[in-house]
């Protein structure tokens, strides 16, 4: 079958530049979005996504889908992910790797074959759902069967779906095994594998279940891993399973240059107020707060809603019916702000989210770049404000060290520049630069109140 964008190099480049600008003018494309973007996602080498050679109909979902130009970690990946080769991909949170294998995955996939050719597992259900719905936004000219399949759903309905053409299955590790084990779900032909946050899937929640699945792997098949952390255990699982993988790191830096980090101590029973003074105070478009158990996101959000917030909650021990609904509907826009466990940390991509709040303080340093990670998507900016006990101070400290990055005290107001989208033109900001500008001057103002109140505290004695 002929690749329908062939005959494009059969003519000289204005010829090419020419009918691509007629076959664009036809495109149902979104609203342009004039928020900054740092340079995480800009500083590229200029290509563009005609520049893969992708097939028309590829490019008009990737262009409708509001993709402008690749990312650094598309551009990276996508050339050697076409080729076949393996690929140890590391970049930043929220800076497009689901995009940089799907895209080509897509491309790679034999539409008049009725099997499994790609398979993409990913640690958790919403990861899973929101990965399934990208994958279709950005095939829907091309008609790619992609079929999600996550444990808490019903199992006969996946043995059901696929009895009918799939070619993409995105799903969690459990429950793919157990549909390849019943020799349902046929994988002998599947020869492409990505596993998206390969840190996780990689730790001993996953390890031995991931090993089964590649055992009925095709034995020329291609392997992707893609994560913002690699461990040690990915050195091991390289070795045994990938051959010469191309390795991309773009995390010179671990933290991200578009979230302004906070920190207002408090003591426990002061945390639901300051909460509450938060709210009155930021203009939030959509906020995640993260506690660190099932018990305290339910009795936060409870708290929230009396008083007079919109609210929901998500952890993992509620039904996936349930989890599904209020996954989507956040999604949507139908509710400001989100109570959740670290369930939520691992790639959920809603652009809308311009503030993170750690209602408790994390233990670990990986823990808290990707609860962070949530705001700020995609290079915009975002903030994270951490609220922190005495007992927090020396984790505070830890995981300053271990990322290499300041949390500063909170100032009384947070420039509006740094977290709010109308704030974010071009006309507001216009550089890397001007974000670390900002945030220097929110610090000094900060500072500045601290030193005001120590010298109030230390004058009350003497009067």
């Amino acid at each position: 079958m002929e690749h329908k964008s062939a005959p494009n190099k059969q003519h000289p480049p204005a010829a090419i530049n020419g009918d691509n600008h007629n076959w664009k003018d036809n495109l149902n494309l979104p609203e342009k979005d004039h928020r900054f973007k740092t340079s995480d996602v800009t500083s590229t080498k200029g290509n563009e996504f005609e520049d893969f050679c992708l097939n028309r109909d590829l490019q008009m979902g990737i262009y409708e889908k509001g993709y402008e130009k690749p990312s650094p970690i598309q551009e990276e990946s996508i050339p050697i992910a076409l080729a076949g080769r393996d690929i140890l991909a590391r970049a930043k949170n929220g800076t497009g790797k689901t995009a940089a294998y799907l895209i080509p995955i897509i491309e790679r996939v034999k539409i008049n074959l009725n099997e499994i050719q790609a398979l993409v597992i990913v640690p958790t259900r919403e990861l899973a759902l929101q990965t399934s719905q990208l994958c279709k936004e950005l095939g829907k000219h091309i008609k790619v069967q992609v079929m999600v399949s996550t444990g808490g759903t019903n199992l006969r309905d996946d043995i059901l779906r696929l009895y009918n053409p799939v070619h993409v299955v995105v799903a969690t590790p459990g429950r793919i095994l157990d549909l390849i084990e019943r020799k349902v779900a046929v994988v002998k032909n599947c020869g492409m594998l990505v596993l998206d946050e390969a840190d996780k899937l990689l730790s001993m929640d996953f390890k031995n279940c991931l090993d089964t699945i590649i055992s009925y792997l095709p034995v020329k098949r291609q392997i992707m891993l893609f994560s913002a952390t690699f461990p040690v255990t990915v050195k091991e699982f390289k070795e045994r399973h990938l051959s010469k993988p191309y390795e991309i790191n773009l995390m010179d830096e671990l933290t991200l240059l578009g979230i302004t980090q906070y920190y207002a101590y408090v003591e426990e029973k002061q945390k639901v107020h300051c909460l509450n003074t938060l709210f009155s105070k930021l203009q939030i478009n959509q906020s995640i707060i993260f506690c660190n158990s099932v018990s305290r996101v339910e009795l936060l959000a409870k708290k929230i809603t009396e008083l007079g917030y919109s609210c929901y909650y998500i952890h993992a021990r509620m039904q996936q019916a349930h989890r599904n609904r209020i996954f989507h509907d956040f999604r949507k826009g139908a509710c400001r702000n989100l109570v959740c466990t670290d369930l939520f940390t691992r790639g959920i991509d809603i652009s809308s989210v311009n503030v993170v709040i750690n209602f408790d303080f994390p233990k670990n340093s990986e823990t808290y770049l990707h609860r962070i990670g949530r705001s700020g998507r995609y290079g915009h900016l975002g903030v994270a404000i951490n609220l922190i006990t005495y007992q927090d101070r020396y984790d505070l400290y830890k995981i300053e060290q271990e990322l290499g990055t300041n949390i500063r005290p909170i100032p009384q107001a947070i420039d509006k520049r740094l977290y709010v989208a109308e704030y974010q033109t071009d006309k507001y900001i216009t550089s890397d630069q001007d974000v670390i500008q900002s945030r220097t001057e929110s610090e000094q103002r900060a500072e500045e109140q601290q030193n005001q109140q120590q010298q109030q505290q230390q004058q009350q004695p003497a009067q």
